[in-house]
């Protein structure tokens, strides 16, 4: 659940440092790349590993494991805020994509139980 939200976020926004990750991709516009279907479909296919990957999705896929065991931990409040803004945006009109983000990086649900709470808090269902 929050899992793919992170996926696009960071991909967008964040690279790892030692302590927290990097708000070098803070002003990034992910609602452009929602818009946009080629550049959408562009960092899908490099997370699903079905495609070659931007440097951002190349440093992301390193960072997901981090990510998800400590719940964003290391994100700052608008690094979070985008993690719940692409959340709604893959469940409500991607939940094909969604699910299979859920398939390769949640094999065994793990971190859906575990933040199936926090985002019913912001109106998302899984």
């Amino acid at each position: 659940m929050a899992v793919f939200g992170v996926f696009l976020l960071l991909a967008l926004h964040v690279l790892a440092t030692a302590t927290a990750y990097t708000t070098s991709y803070d002003k990034v516009d992910i609602d452009n790349i929602f818009k946009n279907e080629r550049l959408y479909k562009k960092y899908l296919e490099c997370l699903l590993d079905k495609g070659p990957c931007p440097p951002e999705g190349k440093e992301l896929k390193t960072i997901i494991p981090d990510a998800l065991a400590t719940g964003c931990e290391k994100c700052t409040e608008q690094q979070k805020a985008g993690v719940m803004k692409a959340m709604k945006f893959l469940i409500k009109d991607h939940k094909e994509d969604f699910d299979l983000l859920a398939d390769l990086y949640d094999k065994n649900g793990e971190y859906r139980k575990k933040y199936q709470d926090m985002a019913k808090e912001h109106g998302i269902e899984i």
